[in-house]
């Protein structure tokens, strides 16, 4: 067994307030792209770019370029948890894991059983008419062209998801940061650490049993207690084989 292994096992039987930080790679082995891979999303070729595309402005001036854009690169109602969305469902039941935090949209975290999820940039499974706020399920977004329209009053439909240019919800923040400041022991899995604020919530955790995973670089590799360069499900799925 690789030893690295066998001290992330040792350090989650010794846990009891463990907390998961994500971000799109905990996803990718589900089929979801990331963006800021070579095969990510900011590296394939669009009318715009993406980041132009999934901003609050172009969504209200392009409705129908964001809508086609978010329609085939961010809703994939048809993907499954993987290994990873699986070992942290897991720890959960078995009361060791007590948060998780993501910056992905897609819902797989429910999806394999999660409970306690903070999703800070939203999630592609609540939609909510801007006019009257009736709630509109994903199917119903991904089933129709152009802009989506509310099903009692007519007006437009928005995807509960934070565009580029709007603030997350300061409420979600607060409860993200405490969850870390109180975790006796920190997972951060599948993000770059690049994306603002979300890039400084790791600052919140002061323990000593800070493992991050990615398959590529970090700026905070070097502050890891534990550091694996591999793919998260492979990692967890063995780390928490037992358990």
């Amino acid at each position: 067994m690789n030893p690295k292994i066998e001290q992330l096992r040792e350090w989650i039987s010794e846990a009891d307030n463990i907390v998961f930080f994500g971000g799109a790679g905990v996803s990718t082995e589900s089929g979801i792209p990331d963006f800021r891979s070579v095969d990510g999303l900011y590296n394939q070729k669009y009318k715009y770019p993406p980041e132009t595309i999934i901003s609050r402005s172009f969504f209200c001036e392009n409705l129908h370029d964001f809508f086609e854009f978010y329609r085939d690169k961010l809703l994939h109602l048809n993907a499954k948890p993987n290994a990873a969305h699986f070992a942290l469902a897991k720890l959960e039941e078995a009361g060791k894991l007590k948060a998780i935090v993501t910056q992905n949209i897609d819902g797989l975290h429910q999806a394999a059983g999660s409970k306690n999820v903070i999703e800070i940039h939203g999630s592609v499974h609540r939609n909510y008419c801007l006019r009257c706020g009736v709630d509109h399920n994903a199917e119903y977004i991904k089933n129709l062209d152009g802009p989506p329209p509310c099903v009692k009053c007519g007006g437009l439909v928005k995807p509960d998801v934070v565009l580029y240019e709007e603030a997350l919800s300061r409420d979600l923040m607060g409860k993200s940061k405490a969850a870390i400041a109180a975790a006796d022991m920190l997972i951060v899995g599948g993000t770059s650490l690049s994306v603002y604020p979300a890039n400084n919530f790791v600052d919140y955790y002061d323990g000593h049993k800070l493992v991050l995973i990615n398959t590529e670089p970090t700026h905070l590799d070097a502050r890891a207690d534990l550091l694996f360069q591999e793919r998260i499900g492979e990692v967890l799925g063995k780390a928490v084989e037992y358990f």
